[in-house]
């Protein structure tokens, strides 16, 4: 018995190292393609607008407006934030090893690359209207880093911060960039004054929001707590009536101190008021706790395949 478990145990280790061994084009091929989406943002949208929306590609168009506006010799924004980025590249290599480094390396300077090649060739959109520019550029922002950070990846900066830090705190990596990025926010409103700092944690807001959506998915299930007396016909409901697995957990009352059976099941939001209606209809007085999913994977749902 203990060496067949073993056996599985083996069988089921190698499956997932060949699974993640599989990755490396694919994470690269959306890491490319998140680069270029945040590259277009700040070019056409964020940089010729003057907003600094936070983190180092905020610090760097601070510096370069500063140096410009000083007539002093310019340093390219893509150029700066590659600077930036060695001290924090070394702390990352550091604590999460030459895996994590290789893609901090490929996005720190495929951004940078990216920001400085493709600048000459973007017209300026939204210079008219700075709050076009903010929604837009925070968006799409926000869409290409939360594409480089699904794969494991980041594009530098207070990227590798929040990474860093998501592992130790409870927090998204979006919140905690919102965070990082306020001292930026600082310095900007020193610069700019502070109606476009304002612009920047607009800015800032939104891409941070995006990142969060794109890594987590949009909220479109629901898992539902159902504790009652009748759990087995409640049960019993959810599996002919909506055709949803549910299971049920042994709990006991600590007010009233009887056991019963707690039924735990996911269902999309559309089936929620089905749900709440089988419930009141069979216990009027069932308590229910439903809270959001971000993703579900498995049977019924969003299919847990790696693609090769």
């Amino acid at each position: 018995m203990v060496s067949q478990a073993m056996k599985r145990i083996t069988a089921g280790g190698q499956s997932a190292t060949r699974a993640l061994r599989s990755r490396p084009v694919r994470d690269y091929f959306w890491m490319t393609l998140g680069i270029l989406i945040t590259a277009f943002a700040l070019d056409a949208f964020l940089i010729p607008n003057r907003i600094a929306s936070g983190g180092v590609s905020g610090l760097s168009t601070v510096i370069y407006y500063t140096l410009k506006d000083a007539h002093l010799p310019l340093l390219p924004v893509g150029v700066q934030m590659l600077v930036f980025n060695v001290v924090l590249l070394a702390v990352g290599l550091r604590l999460r090893g030459w895996r994590y480094g290789a893609k901090t390396l490929y996005g720190a300077i495929g951004l940078s690359l990216a920001i400085d090649l493709m600048a000459p060739f973007i017209r300026p959109l939204a210079s008219s209207d700075r709050l076009l520019a903010v929604l837009w550029g925070g968006a799409l922002a926000g869409i290409g880093m939360g594409m480089v950070f699904r794969v494991g990846g980041n594009t530098g900066g207070t990227d590798i911060v929040a990474q860093l830090l998501t592992k130790r705190v409870s927090l998204g990596v979006g919140q905690l960039m919102l965070l990082v990025d306020a001292g930026v926010l600082v310095i900007a409103a020193l610069k700019f004054g502070p109606e476009l700092a304002l612009y920047g944690a607009v800015a800032v807001f939104v891409t941070t929001t995006t990142i969060d959506v794109v890594q987590e998915g949009l909220s479109t299930e629901k898992a539902a707590w159902v504790f009652s007396k009748h759990s087995e016909e409640i049960g019993g409901a959810i599996l002919t009536e909506l055709g949803r697995g549910a299971t049920a957990f042994a709990a006991r009352g600590m007010y009233s101190g009887e056991d019963r059976d707690v039924i735990f099941c996911v269902v999309g939001r559309r089936e929620l008021d089905d749900l709440k209606n089988i419930v009141h209809a069979l216990d009027p007085d069932a308590f229910v706790v439903i809270s959001d999913v971000h993703e579900a994977l498995g049977e019924g749902f969003k299919e847990a395949r790696i693609k090769r």
